[in-house]
């Protein structure tokens, strides 16, 4: 099999020459400039800029993404309307391009320093290369790195420091970092043995503290910088959840769940996030009349600081020509989208993956594998028809894992699919996509978490096939005492995501990276040509069941038909006939009424009525009735919507 040595052999002599063309080019980009702001007065004002879930998307280009550079250039331009500034990353910069991920982050880490932050909150992919690899790259930044609920498993210190004061014209600025604790099962569970996160009620208890040491060192205002999310399936330890249990926190600057908020408030707290990969670019500005919020976009501002642009893009050059050599072309689009896509259900990119896993694997121990299956949240993006080169394996699968084989019997396998879709159809990153395995979802029936794996924010199913029916493997039915031989990645074998039971089982590393299982599979199955016929769709494997089973319609349409009638005059000794009708008025003015259809959920209900989806709590609190779970609702249901 070829390696990447040779595969790049003989690149390097040329990329000198493209690295000269570009920069002939340069001093050709365009500028777009905020018209309507370029004459206010920032005088005495604080403006905090903030990134998160960059992924190596450090190339500015215009309409996609502002780039380093036009962060860099933001905070001159701040600057130069008389506003003091702060530069924070609230995390997961240094994994997601080959850009950053050839070098273990350190691209990332000297980007950043030439555009000046202030100060980063680690997220989960900070951990990717390792502890000891994030603790190097701290020395090498010419910023702190800071976290408050990140401790060293045996003495119980923080690892990193935890907060800091910031003297500015506005006043004194206290600001303290959260990292998810998914970050357990997010980033290979190898790579954080050491580390405890607190998490649930201990993160909560966490950022009370810090807001109290911070106040009493005189904070004016308290900044938390978090990388926690918003997405139903970090729930208890999301970003609303700190607001919701913690006072005292003027702003969340928020990521990991690549939100776009430009500020939405929670009571007295203001919740910010910039997208990913600098999408967007968060301006919060503070000064005596109090804290406002907005978002800069890519396609109104294209900017650069040129010495910046400079070092980016000759970096950039020198990898994207390594890394050209095209190994197949697709005749399909092979779709790694995040939701819709390879975190909610069975995609062609993901059948492709698992096939070339299952491949490699037998490849490597002369057969005998019955299936595989790897985690969507594994699959970072899609792969456009026409060529494909090295650089597109390197960002689809950007993490370096390598192909394993674990044993398991069939009564693990299905705990594993179970809990894998717990949160299905509302995407989760540990969503199984497969090979030589069959299966439907019944996503009708509530997952009901059992006992909490260890060093984990997931639970085991309490009920393995509750959900999860109709197993077939290689077209016979799952035998639950049967032993099953699975090829999967590394970061899964070691108890990643929801895999915690693969944790302590037996496994075998073959040491074949994903992208040579995927090139070699291309080539020597396919002849170097993903075909329609072969990739053309999803395959089928995967079934999902979004309707509900019969006694919950039959609730859903008698909810329905108690809703409709709420109008009509209904007496009884508490009241008057007039009284009630009064009320039920007051009822129809105070709600909209909404019924459930097909493909929704609260967070979609909450974003079209509610003009946020973070606000889909609201819905469930005033119809907890009815609604057992805010991540289930049923077809035919009847919501009632704040007015």
């Amino acid at each position: 099999m070829k390696n990447l040595y040779e595969r790049l052999k003989g690149k390097l002599s040329k990329i000198f020459a493209l690295v000269l063309a570009l920069l002939l080019v340069l001093g050709l980009r365009g500028t777009i400039v905020l018209a309507e702001e370029v004459t206010e007065d920032l005088s005495g004002k604080l403006v905090i800029l903030h990134t998160n879930d960059t992924h190596g998307g450090d190339v500015a280009e215009e309409g996609v993404s502002i780039g380093t550079a036009g962060v860099a250039q933001l905070v001159k331009d701040f600057e130069a309307r008389g506003a003091e500034v702060l530069l924070v990353s609230a995390g997961d910069a240094i994994q997601g391009d080959p850009l950053v991920n050839l070098n273990m982050g350190l691209n990332a880490i000297m980007f950043m320093n030439e555009a000046g932050y202030d100060l980063m909150v680690p997220g989960n992919h900070e951990f990717d290369f390792g502890f000891d690899n994030l603790k190097e790259l701290e020395q090498k930044a010419k910023f702190p790195i800071i976290s408050a609920n990140i401790l060293d498993k045996e003495t119980g210190e923080p690892v990193f420091k935890e907060n800091m004061i910031i003297e500015t014209k506005a006043g004194k600025i206290g600001i303290f970092g959260l990292t998810t604790p998914e970050t357990y099962t997010k980033a290979n569970p190898k790579n954080v043995a050491s580390l405890k996160f607190l998490a649930d009620e201990e993160l909560y208890e966490c950022a009370r503290q810090q807001v109290k040491k911070l106040t009493e060192a005189g904070a004016d205002y308290i900044i938390c910088v978090a990388h926690l999310g918003i997405d139903d399936e970090s729930e208890p330890n999301r970003s609303i959840d700190v607001i919701k249990n913690v006072d005292g926190i003027d702003v969340v600057i928020d990521g990991h769940s690549h939100s776009v908020i430009e500020g939405d408030k929670y009571g007295k707290t203001l919740l910010v996030s910039a997208g990913t990969k600098l999408s967007h670019v968060g301006v919060v500005t503070i000064d005596k009349d109090g804290i406002t919020a907005k978002l800069i976009s890519a396609s109104e501002y294209s900017s650069v600081d040129s010495s910046v642009y400079k070092s980016i893009v000759i970096e950039a050059a020198r990898i994207n020509e390594m890394l050209s050599d095209k190994f197949a072309t697709t005749e399909v689009f092979l779709d790694g989208n995040r939701e819709p896509g390879v975190r909610t259900k069975e995609t062609n990119l993901g059948d492709f993956a698992a096939d070339a896993i299952l491949w490699a694997a037998n490849n490597a121990v002369g057969g005998g594998v019955d299936l595989a299956i790897t985690n969507g949240g594994g699959i970072r993006a899609s792969i456009e028809i026409g060529d494909v080169t090295m650089k597109d394996m390197k960002t689809v699968f950007p993490f370096g894992n390598t192909v394993a084989i674990v044993k398991v019997t069939g009564a693990q396998l299905l705990e594993l699919l179970e809990a894998s879709t717990c949160s299905t159809p509302v995407a989760i990153g540990a969503f199984p996509q497969v090979s030589g395995i069959e299966f439907t979802i019944d996503t009708s029936v509530p997952y009901v978490n059992g006992e909490q794996y260890p060093d984990s924010t997931y639970y085991a199913p309490a009920n393995p096939g509750a959900r999860i029916k109709n197993v077939m493997v290689n077209g016979k039915a799952l035998v639950l005492d049967k032993t099953y031989t699975m090829a999967t990645n590394d970061f899964l074998a070691a108890g990643g995501d929801t895999y915690y039971i693969l944790k302590n089982l037996s496994s075998y590393n073959t040491g074949v990276a994903l992208e040579d299982a995927l090139i070699n599979y291309t080539s020597e199955v396919l002849n170097g040509v993903i075909s329609e016929e072969m990739y053309g769709a999803p395959k089928g494997r995967i079934t999902i069941m979004t309707e509900p089973v019969a006694d919950q319609t039959e609730t859903a349409q008698e909810e329905e038909s108690v809703i409709e009638e709420l109008p009509e005059v209904i007496t009884d000794e508490t009241g008057t006939a007039d009284e009630t009708d009064k009320a039920a008025e007051e009822e129809n003015e105070k709600y909209v009424y909404y019924t459930v259809v097909k493909g929704d959920c609260l967070w979609k209900i909450s974003r079209k009525y509610l003009g946020s989806g973070a606000r889909y709590m609201e819905i469930y609190e005033i119809n907890k009735d009815i609604i057992k779970s805010p991540d289930t609702i049923y077809i035919g249901q009847v919501l009632k919507i704040p007015a």
